[in-house]
């Protein structure tokens, strides 16, 4: 896939923390509860730490329980979905559709009114507090 904002991979090394480089652009997890992101309250937005892309707002961030920030609705067009068959199942990987960052997954078992859970990687994401 092509993106709008693209990097050689040693600019991606150079941009992103080892935890970051791993889980953006190896598709890999950060442990479960590991992000202080994961509590973040404030009123503003969570962005791709990779190019900065808006990707979701904390008014649509709920808690889960699952260890990781979770989301109901990703601001419009900032992220982009593909079919994930590693593991042994199939699952709905999110990426930024700035980067192609990967974010996390996308669950079918969130709170109304969508129904959705973004499972967002928290090192994936940079917070912007509203001012």
């Amino acid at each position: 896939m092509s993106f709008p904002f693209q990097l050689s991979d040693s600019e991606w090394r150079e941009r992103l923390t080892p935890d970051q480089y791993a889980v953006m652009r190896q598709h890999g997890t950060e442990r479960p509860g590991s992000c202080a992101l994961l509590s973040e309250k404030r009123r503003g937005s969570f962005t791709c730490a990779g190019c900065g892309q808006p990707l979701f707002t904390a008014a649509d961030k709920f808690e889960s329980g699952t260890g990781w920030p979770s989301f109901d609705t990703p601001i419009e067009g900032s992220v982009g979905m593909t079919s994930d068959m590693s593991h042994g199942m199939v699952r709905v990987e999110v990426h930024c559709a700035n980067c192609g960052s990967h974010l996390g997954h996308l669950f079918p078992d969130g709170p109304p009114p969508t129904g959705m859970r973004y499972c967002i990687n928290g090192v994936a994401l940079t917070f912007v507090a509203e001012e």
